[in-house]
C-alpha cells in the first residue's frame, strides 16, 4: 500500500510539471494485483487455441502460454473468466477481464479498441467443406462466385475477410462458435465453415470424416494473420512489462514445451513481425 502511495504522489508531481500522466501511473490491472486480486483472463470454448479443461481450468496454447509468461513474471494468482467468442472484447473494455487469452488476430478494427502484446504466434485461416469438397471451395473468391453460404463465428476475422473478397453478408452465417460452425456445414444450412487453421482441422478430426479441412495456403497471403494478448489502453504500464518479460519467454525451451501438447510448434513463431506492422497492414 506504501507503494502504491508512492507512485500515486509521483503520478500526481508529474501532472504539477505539465508531463504525461499515463507513462507514471499505474493502471487499474496494477491496482488490482497490489490489492490481492487474481489477473482475470478472458477466453472463449475455442479448441486448442483456449478453453476450459478439466475442472474448468485454463486450457489451450494460449491460455498455456500466458499463464507461463505471467509466472515467469512472478505472477501466479491467475482466475478464468470463459464468454462467447463475441463477449471478449467488450468484457475486457468492461472490465470484466483483464488479459484476453482467446486467440484474437491483430487487426487494424481491434487496434483501434484495445491494446495488443507483441506478436506471440502467426497463423493462417482455413475452410472446412463436406467430404471431397464437392463445391470446390477453397477461397473466398470460390464462396463469392459460387454463391456459397460461409458459416462463421460470430466477431471472427473470417467475417471482415469476405467481405474485404466481395463475398455479401446474405451469405455470411455468423454463429456463437465452433460447434455452431460444424452443426451448420454437416446439415447442409452452410456450404463452408471459416476459421483459423488449427480450429478447422480440430473440427474435422471430430466430425469422424463427415467433413475435411481446405490448404490454408490457397487463401491470400494477407489472410495470414498474428495473434496477441489483448489488454485494455489502461494498463499500458503492465503491457510494456508484459512485452519486456515476453521477449525472454518466446521461443524458450520452457514456452516450446508448454504449448507443443496443443500442436503450436516452431512454424508457429511469429519472426520479426511487431504489433505496429500488424495494426498497419491487417
Amino acid at each position: 500500500m506504501i507503494d502504491r502511495l508512492v507512485r500515486r504522489i509521483a503520478a500526481a508531481a508529474v501532472i504539477a510539471f505539465g508531463l504525461g500522466a499515463a507513462t507514471a501511473q499505474a493502471g487499474p490491472l496494477m491496482d488490482r494485483i497490489e490489492d490481492g486480486k487474481p489477473i482475470r483472463i478472458g477466453f472463449a470454448n475455442e479448441v486448442p487455441w483456449a478453453y476450459p479443461g478439466d475442472g474448468g481450468k485454463p486450457a489451450g496454447f494460449v491460455n498455456a502460454y500466458v499463464i507461463g509468461l505471467l509466472a515467469h513474471m512472478g505472477y501466479d494468482n491467475v482466475e478464468p473468466v470463459v464468454t462467447e467468442w463475441g463477449g471478449l472484447v467488450p468484457a475486457l473494455m468492461a472490465n470484466r477481464v483483464d488479459l484476453v487469452t482467446g486467440g484474437l488476430y491483430i487487426l487494424g478494427s481491434r487496434c483501434r479498441n484495445i491494446a495488443f502484446s507483441e506478436p506471440m504466434g502467426r497463423f493462417g485461416d482455413a475452410f472446412i467443406v463436406q467430404a471431397g469438397n464437392p463445391k470446390g471451395l477453397d477461397t473466398y473468391a470460390d464462396i463469392r462466385e459460387k454463391e456459397a453460404v460461409l458459416a462463421t463465428g460470430a466477431g471472427y476475422n473470417t467475417v471482415e475477410a469476405a467481405k474485404r473478397e466481395g463475398v455479401p453478408e446474405s451469405r455470411l452465417m455468423q454463429v456463437p462458435g465452433p460447434t455452431e460452425i460444424l452443426a451448420a456445414v454437416r446439415s447442409g444450412r452452410a456450404d463452408a465453415g471459416g476459421g483459423t487453421w488449427f480450429t478447422m482441422l480440430q473440427l474435422a478430426e471430430a466430425s469422424n470424416g463427415a467433413v475435411e479441412v481446405t490448404d490454408p495456403a490457397a487463401l491470400p497471403e494477407w489472410t495470414l494473420n498474428y495473434v496477441g494478448i489483448g489488454f485494455r489502453p489502461a494498463d499500458q504500464d503492465f503491457l510494456e512489462r508484459f512485452n519486456a518479460a515476453q521477449r525472454e519467454w518466446l521461443g524458450s525451451d520452457e514456452m516450446l514445451a508448454a504449448v507443443e501438447p496443443y500442436g503450436y510448434g516452431p512454424e508457429q513463431l511469429p519472426g520479426d513481425v511487431t504489433t505496429e506492422w500488424a495494426c498497419a497492414n491487417r
